[in-house]
């Protein structure tokens, strides 16, 4: 059997038809629904992500507009096909071909204006075309009942006043026949009629020669002959005449509107394609809400897992499934009682992956599909869900057919693997074939009832046990599905509970072969084992998950007090630099009263006395700046690469000088001491010191001098930050100008130019600077800027 009638017979079993029956109904429209025929699963990865793509973008439109409006599109491929080639189409055929472009057109803007990111739905919308002459044309020509309209042409116009202005006058003679008492007696109803075209009374058959004319018909019964008076021929004919020279006039009309459709065949083509395409897109995305599904994670390693899938065919309340394969094992053996739900979790693995190959979403709470390879199905001839039917022989030719196209990245599901034929000597083949079947790359799940297989997996590497659940009490299947756990059939429990004496059921027992109590016991003792490993594994992880949450709410509440810390730092040091903004303000009203002072008379003992209260507050501001100094150290900004034990840092969390304890660990973690408290911190939360540090606070020592007669005309101001570098020369300048200085210089160097800048604007908004310049030849040029004070 060649692979592709594998495929077909695996999509028949797996009841792929009915899923896409279910997307032909969320079609709009025939064109959507031919795309869904023609659909069938592909293992190409990339084409695949495309239509998941498609059905997950037609999801989120749904989403966002639940009411979206897709109605109106027919499948007008024939009619325009029939016009390229120059047939002639109907009034009713010509309002579908204009029902059907004014949908694609509406369509296409609301698809175009639809805000948010739907780019796959958009470039289909963009190739829709429009068609507004032809819209115009047919809507002018054709009324919605399909007949042409009078102003059609100007000559059908005509044609028809000339009609109804004859018609109006043969049924006026008409009336006066009816009315005539001579004639009434004659006719077998007092009424007109048509027949052949023409206008014809209603003649008893005795009474035929009453009134001349022409027969044109006769009832059933003979008894009536419908007859046109002579007077009427002449009439009938113009009429009949006119009327056939309107047939010509509506043909031409007809032939004229079916000419500019078949004109525009290459495009309305497009178009047609292009509407086909967004139906079929949105009918995915649609399906996918009706399921409740979700997108899988696709993959090509050869890795399914499916957690809480529901078989989308099952009615009713569906026990979701939870199952993996190709992870820790590729082959994985259900065992358990019959009707528990086997079958359904081969149909479920196997459908779930024929749809994602499809394109379409899946009804899971997560899924994970391998789409490598094809799926091949051995579940029976006449299986359904609900029941299992085959002989081994036709069980076995099937196989052997699966054997011969598998390859690596094949799904093969196995129902009943081995049955049909002697116990012993099925479950050998049924190994020997699930050997062959790893040896050439395939993932396999088979169902079987013999406890070899069961052993089998036990011993053999990626290979796992996994059962249906059964209820011993109520002896009903749960259909969970356990993995790592062999099934039972429970022969003898549901004997006992039905009522089977004790007496046979021990007999029973003893007729059980040594070997198979052996197994039995064997896979019990193993089931047990694991079972007792699974709860130590369980119990581990709660143990592991209540430690993390214990570190993580630990970290958090070392983190808030971090931030806490951090705060009362900050507020520390603005306080600081408030109490030596207020002293700045007093040092200014004092010099404005040295200069009242100056103007009276015993200035010089005022002073003395002056020098005395400067001297306090300076030696005040130093004490406060140098203190406010310590929450905001001359720091490195960017974090360090690596730290040796020793060195200083500058721990940002904490705005706080640390030592450094240990070299950084794999996570770039280190061991910092801040005072008595020891924190373990990443290397990008921290900051290096300078070693210059001492050094920079003494040079900002020895220049601010508090008394007149020592205070130097010049500042250095090198190596200081730009904030200490500021408030230094804020001080200097007092002293100057409390000193009698005119000129001073701030001596700043070249450097990156960031200090001199920083200075220049300050100097600029400062009271007492007069002007400012840089440094001449001899004074230290563009490294020193001279200060006229006022």
């Amino acid at each position: 059997m060649e692979a592709s009638d594998l495929i077909f017979k695996t999509i028949e079993k797996l009841e792929l038809g009915k899923i896409l029956a279910q997307l032909k109904d969320c079609c709009s429209s025939p064109l959507g629904q031919d795309l869904v025929e023609r659909l069938e699963p592909t293992t190409d990865e990339e084409e695949i992500k495309v239509r998941q793509a498609e059905t997950e973008e037609a999801c989120r439109l749904w989403r966002l507009f639940p009411d979206f409006n897709r109605a109106g599109i027919k499948d007008i491929r024939a009619l325009v096909e029939r016009a390229g080639v120059g047939g002639v189409l109907t009034g009713e055929e010509l309002l579908q071909v204009a029902s059907t472009l004014a949908a694609g057109r509406r369509l296409k803007k609301t698809l175009l204006q639809v805000e948010g990111a739907f780019p796959i739905l958009k470039s289909w919308a963009s190739r829709v075309g429009e068609f507004p002459r032809l819209e115009e044309r047919i809507a002018r020509t054709v009324r919605e009942d399909g007949e042409i309209k009078d102003e059609a042409t100007p000559k059908l116009l005509a044609l028809r006043q000339r009609i109804y202005a004859l018609q109006e006058k043969i049924k006026e003679k008409l009336e006066g026949y009816l009315r005539s008492s001579e004639i009434q007696k004659y006719l077998q109803d007092n009424l007109y009629t048509i027949r052949a075209g023409r206008y014809c009374l209603p003649v008893k058959q005795e009474y035929r020669n009453q009134i001349p004319g022409l027969v044109h018909d006769q009832s059933a019964s003979g008894a009536t002959l419908f007859i046109e008076p002579l007077a009427l021929v002449e009439l009938n004919n113009e009429l009949k005449r006119l009327a056939a020279e309107e047939e010509r006039e509506i043909e031409a009309i007809l032939y004229s509107l079916s000419n500019l459709v078949g004109g525009e065949k290459e495009e309305l083509t497009r178009t047609l394609q292009a509407l086909a395409r967004i139906d079929f897109i949105l009918a995915k995305g649609l399906l996918s809400q009706r399921m409740d599904a979700v997108a899988p994670s696709l993959n090509t390693t050869g890795r399914w897992k499916i957690v809480a899938g529901r078989h989308p065919l099952l009615k009713g309340k569906v026990v979701p499934i939870t199952l993996w394969l190709g992870e820790d094992f590729d082959i994985l053996i259900i065992t358990g009682p019959n009707t528990g739900g086997k079958t359904v979790t081969l149909k479920t693995l196997g459908l779930f992956t024929l749809m994602a190959q499809c394109g379409l979403h899946l009804p899971a709470q997560e899924a994970e599909i391998s789409v490598a390879g094809p799926v091949f199905a051995d579940i029976g001839d006449e299986q359904s869900i609900e029941q299992s039917l085959s002989t081994f022989s036709s069980h076995m030719s099937h196989i052997i057919s699966i054997l011969s196209q598998v390859r690596p990245g094949t799904l093969v599901l196995l129902d009943e693997l081995g049955a049909g034929t002697d116990p012993t000597e099925g479950a050998a083949l049924g190994m020997a074939i699930l050997d062959y079947l790893a040896s050439q790359g395939a993932k396999v799940v088979a169902t079987t009832h013999y406890s070899e297989l069961k052993a089998y997996a036990y011993v053999t590497s990626r290979v796992e046990n996994a059962a249906v659940e059964f209820d011993s009490q109520t002896l009903k299947p749960t259909f969970r599905l356990l993995i790592g756990t062999p099934g039972e059939s429970n022969a003898f429990i549901i004997s006992q509970r039905l009522g089977l004496p004790e007496e046979v059921l021990k007999r029973a027992r003893a007729y059980l072969s040594e070997e198979q109590v052996q197994i039995s016991q064997m896979i019990q003792a193993l089931a047990k084992d694991r079972q007792a490993s699974r709860e130590a594994l369980l119990e581990a992880e709660v143990l592991r998950e209540q430690a993390k949450e214990i570190r993580e709410r630990a970290e958090k509440e070392w983190e808030e007090t971090l931030k806490k810390a951090g705060e009362l730092l900050e507020q520390a040091r603005r306080e600081a630099y408030d109490l030596i903004r207020r002293v700045k303000l007093e040092v200014r009203e004092i010099r404005k009263q040295v200069e009242r002072a100056l103007a009276e008379e015993g200035y010089k003992d005022k002073i003395k006395t002056l020098d005395k209260v400067r001297t306090q507050l300076g030696l005040l501001s130093k004490e406060i700046t140098d203190k406010a100094l310590e929450y905001q150290p001359e720091v490195n900004g960017v974090p360090p690469v690596m730290v040796s034990p020793g060195e200083r840092v500058w721990v940002v969390a904490l705005n706080q000088e640390g030592q450094v304890l240990t070299f950084p660990t794999s996570q770039g973690e280190v061991l910092v001491q801040v005072g008595s408290l020891k924190v373990n911190v990443k290397l990008d939360e921290l900051r290096l010191l300078p070693e210059k540090r001492e050094k920079s606070k003494e040079q900002g020592r020895w220049v601010v001098q508090v008394t007149t007669r020592s205070l130097r005309p010049e500042i250095d101001l090198r190596g200081l930050s730009i904030e200490e570098a500021c408030h230094q020369a804020d001080k200097y300048l007092d002293d100057a100008y409390l000193a009698g200085l005119k000129i001073v210089s701030l001596i700043h160097g070249k450097g990156t130019g960031a200090l001199r800048a920083a200075l220049h604007r300050y100097l600029s908004t400062h009271p007492l600077v007069k002007s400012f310049r840089f440094g001449n030849a001899g004074e230290g040029g563009s490294g020193v800027t001279v200060v006229e004070l006022k």
